[in-house]
């Protein structure tokens, strides 16, 4: 269950650098709840084509994190403002990220 949760944060994140057929597959067995067996049939691809397809995905969707590290700057951030004695300050990041 935490890769999920910790693979959906990188998707949210970097969906965008992702083809519109990743982010199809993606949503449909992350967020559908989708086999991949269903993903195929939708598709009209083998199921090994969805798996491969989901591997890579969650891979460059790591790198790009290992890279970039912005979710690990969000986080970070949200550490500092949540520690911060001014609240105005506070919800005026969040809002931001």
């Amino acid at each position: 269950m935490d890769r999920m949760i910790y693979l959906n944060s990188l998707y949210d994140i970097y969906k965008d650098l992702l083809t519109d057929k990743q982010r199809e597959y993606y949503e449909a067995y992350y967020f559908d709840n989708l086999s991949l067996a269903e993903i195929a049939e939708n598709f009209d691809v083998s199921r090994n084509a969805v798996f491969n397809q989901l591997k890579l995905i969650e891979e460059k969707i790591e790198e790009l994190e290992s890279k970039l590290k912005l979710r690990e700057k969000h986080d970070k951030i949200l550490d500092i403002i949540k520690n911060s004695s001014d609240k105005n300050l506070y919800e005026k990041i969040k809002r931001i990220i």
